[in-house]
């Protein structure tokens, strides 16, 4: 069911929304996620799973194949850092174009399809792509070593200037790296999801849910729903390579490594885990995930001796090495766990369980009312 909310509440929404986004520095410092390298992936990967969700959360069309858009976002700004420049703006106008052109050939070809064969069709694409990337385009991607800027590119708009030092995406003189590169990749996500909002309330997003809903039923009306869906795709993977620039204009180096299919997959998981066809959802989902990665990843037994260190030692070490197997090199088994939970009792993922927990509130502070009291005339 699609909650209809006033202009004035989506405003005061998102006003909301980027104060939480931009002060995240602060408030998630208490949970050692405070830093910017962090961040900036909570913020790119959050554009990447809202660009997905408009996909699949509006559509129902699982594509198993977005890491190729991630991908060619990447090598674009490279070779836009590489031919123009260091100026961070050429590089996210080109790999949104860039890839919108590439998603709009693959779309064509496996919209034709609906459901697992959708799906298994953009897999193949981005396999394709991964191979073709690391063999047949090697003058173009640099194979395996990955593509970067070098100090003898052309660089015509800013001089190709000859430091020795490491070249680094700036904009107007502020580095995109440090906080410079979070806040300039939370302005962009900020951007994006403004868009995703818009495009929820549209009558266009209203003819995604109804492809979602009953595409047959479209059919008979008289609708074609292949534009509409032949859209979303192209607007998702322009979503995903503009992420993927956002990747290189915080560390300029390109691998085929982001059109793996494990890239697909994970950002799948990031929007069911967050709740798809919700708007926070898919952010929360990457922002989880990627907080699993990058803080429970780090983890040693040294760290978890000193965790579990009031246990006495007979507890202790049995307790580390159970622990043990959930984080550092096997953080993912803590993330099929979670991801299993979530499903089992969460289907509608994290936003379903922040609905349930306003419900309660909402019943428990109705029960404190006086039972002669009139509810307010709506």
């Amino acid at each position: 069911m699609v909650t209809k909310m006033s202009p004035a509440r989506d405003m005061i929404f998102f006003a909301v929304f980027a104060v939480a986004v931009l002060t995240m520095p602060v408030w998630l410092e208490p949970v050692g996620a405070g830093y910017p390298d962090l961040l900036q992936k909570f913020a790119i990967y959050g554009l990447f799973a809202t660009g997905f969700n408009l996909l699949f959360g509006l559509t129902g069309y699982l594509s198993f194949g977005h890491a190729a858009f991630l991908g060619v976002g990447s090598y674009t700004a490279v070779w836009a850092f590489k031919l123009l420049g260091m100026n961070p703006l050429p590089a996210v106008i080109l790999a949104i174009v860039t890839s919108g052109l590439f998603a709009l050939g693959i779309g064509y070809v496996s919209l034709r399809r609906s459901g697992i064969y959708f799906s298994i069709l953009t897999l193949a694409f981005a396999q394709m792509s991964y191979n073709l990337a690391y063999s047949v385009l090697t003058p173009i991607t640099n194979g395996e070593t990955g593509l970067r800027v070098l100090q003898s590119d052309p660089r015509i708009l800013d001089g190709a200037s000859t430091s020795d030092g490491p070249l680094i995406s700036n904009l107007f003189g502020i580095e995109m790296t440090g906080w410079g590169g979070f806040y300039f990749c939370a302005v962009v996500m900020l951007i994006g999801f403004f868009i995703a909002m818009r495009i929820f309330r549209s009558p266009f997003g209203i003819m995604l849910r109804a492809v979602k809903t009953n595409q047959n039923r479209m059919n008979y009306t008289g609708l074609n729903p292949r534009p509409y869906t032949l859209a979303a795709f192209v607007i998702s993977g322009m979503y995903a390579g503009l992420a993927g620039a956002l990747l290189c204009i915080t560390d300029p180096l390109a691998g085929a490594e982001r059109m793996q299919w494990t890239a697909s997959g994970e950002v799948v998981l990031m929007t069911i885990l967050g709740g798809a066809g919700t708007l926070l959802g898919p952010i929360l989902g990457a922002a989880l995930i990627k907080y699993f990665e990058n803080i429970f990843s780090a983890f040693n037994e040294q760290t978890l001796h000193e965790i579990f260190s009031f246990l006495p030692d007979f507890l202790e070490v049995p307790v580390v090495s159970v622990a043990s197997l959930f984080v550092g090199e096997g953080w993912h088994l803590t993330l099929g766990v979670l991801f299993m939970l979530i499903v089992i009792f969460l289907p509608g993922g994290l936003m379903e369980g922040i609905a349930r927990i306003g419900r309660l509130f909402k019943r428990n502070s109705s029960k404190s009312e006086p039972s002669g009291a009139t509810a307010p005339a709506e």
